[in-house]
């Protein structure tokens, strides 16, 4: 009778394992569906892959492939008419992630559609668009693109990147190498990193411990809700198994202006500054040694406007200290024309406060701005002006003084010169002009494509 019982026992165990065991098998199996598996399955839809065609032009030199020395091959390059030129078609690839499915607008990296020409859109179900760039920003390298659909596109949930952790789980969605979709995890290496491409400094990045690479820049950097909170970058070239993304609260303010402006609306504070060393700071007794120096002061501006005075010394803006002039810049292009600033700042050895009201720089005050950085005033090329200065072009401002201190001055600029460029932005008329000087005003300098007759000429100008 006991070993009936215990065979019975044995049995029932055997029979409860049975159950037991394939559900637990199955349980562990649901497991497998993790948050980073959910984020990228409700988020990939919404990302897309750029495609950028472009035609290069390189003048033809028959000489070359015959081993001349290079000197010769330029040489007699310069002999050979213009139109002995190859074209070469390129293609730049990168990704993309759609932030507004009803409008059809994707965000992605500036300098993923830098080259002119065809843009391709390609969605996760393979449907093809071209797109239209609707606004571009080399600063901060962030664009935004439109694309028409009759039915609503997949979007991403926007997120924030103000209270990032380090050591938090991040997702990064690309297509790198040209590989749709491709999904790589990290985590949180470093926030407010500042890097240096080429030939700008960026600021306030989010250092990742994931590759990114040309095909992936420009896709979204999820948190591990699936929330964007970034924007991957490839533009430091020399970064080995480390990536970098644009924060998304760095970027709202951005994606806004191009939006509504196609450009980005820098808010006017108006002051100009400087470094502080510590020899300075020990002897005026600045608080903790650190901050900036206001250089100048702009007239008219919310600065003069709120009190602040040449050599006061800025110690905080906001809840953020600043402690150089690149911490203060950053911090200036972050805000919207309209925004209130709390200033903290240094003078005759007490600490005081002000609030300044940001605005857009007024385009009334470009003239003025215009003499000041150049030393120049210009005009509209109207059909007096053309006459008066027998300019065939009608496109363009002409100079119609120049400043006798000037370096424009000094080089042979004259009245009767047209301008046809500062830098990457063409000049149609005054109102372009009066926007690039507003534009550019912060730079060192810049470059004016100066036209004289029927020749072009390219020249540097500082503005410091």
């Amino acid at each position: 009778m006991r070993k009936m019982t215990k065979l019975m026992i044995i049995l029932l165990a055997i029979c409860i394992w049975g159950v037991v065991y394939p559900a637990q098998m199955s349980a562990h199996e649901l497991s497998r569906e993790t948050a980073v598996v959910k984020a990228v399955r409700e988020v990939s839809p919404a990302v897309v892959n750029i495609s950028s065609a472009y035609e290069v032009r390189k003048r033809s030199n028959p000489f070359s492939g015959f081993g001349l020395n290079p000197f010769f091959e330029e040489f007699f390059r310069d002999f050979f008419d213009p139109r002995f030129e190859r074209r070469q078609q390129h293609t730049s690839l990168g990704s993309g992630v759609i932030i507004d499915g009803k409008r059809g607008l994707i965000l992605t990296n500036a300098h993923v559609i830098q080259k002119t020409g065809t843009i391709r859109v390609i969605l996760q179900n393979e449907l093809e668009f071209e797109a239209q760039i609707v606004g571009a920003d080399p600063d901060s390298d962030l664009a935004v693109l439109k694309i028409e659909s009759q039915n609503r596109l997949p979007e991403v949930e926007m997120g924030s990147s103000d209270d990032l952790m380090i050591g938090e789980t991040v997702i990064a969605i690309g297509n790198p190498f040209g590989f749709s979709h491709t999904v790589t995890t990290g985590v949180i290496s470093a926030v407010n990193r500042s890097i240096r491409s080429d030939d700008r400094v960026y600021h306030d990045f989010i250092q990742i411990d994931a590759s990114i690479n040309p095909g992936n820049s420009g896709g979204p950097l999820l948190n591990i809700n699936g929330n964007l909170i970034g924007i991957n970058t490839a533009i430091y070239a020399k970064a080995q198994g480390i990536g970098f993304a644009i924060p998304i609260s760095k970027a709202r303010k951005i994606i806004s202006d191009l939006i509504q402006y196609g450009e980005v609306k820098q808010a006017w504070i108006g002051i100009t500054a400087q470094e502080m060393d510590e020899k300075l700071a020990n002897y005026l007794e600045v608080p903790g040694r650190k901050g900036i120096i206001v250089k100048s002061v702009e007239s008219k501006s919310p600065a003069e406007k709120a009190g602040l005075k040449e050599s006061d010394i800025i110690l905080s803006i906001g809840r953020k200290t600043v402690n150089s002039v690149s911490e203060y810049e950053t911090v200036a292009k972050s805000l919207a024309a309209g925004d209130q600033m709390k200033v903290q700042f240094w003078r005759n050895g007490e600490k005081n406060s002000v609030t300044i009201k940001t605005k857009l720089f007024p385009l009334e005050l470009a003239d003025e701005l215009a003499l000041k950085l150049l030393g120049i005033q210009v005009d509209d090329i109207t059909s007096g002006i053309r006459r008066k200065y027998r300019i065939e072009s009608r496109r363009g401002v002409v100079i119609s003084k120049v400043k006798k201190t000037s370096y424009l001055a000094r080089i042979g600029a004259e009245p009767g010169d047209v301008i046809r460029q500062i830098d990457d932005v063409a000049i149609r008329n005054g109102e372009d002009f009066k926007k690039a000087i507003i534009k550019f005003r912060r730079k060192n300098s810049v470059v004016l494509l100066l036209q004289r007759g029927d020749q072009g000429y390219y020249i540097t100008v500082n503005l410091s």
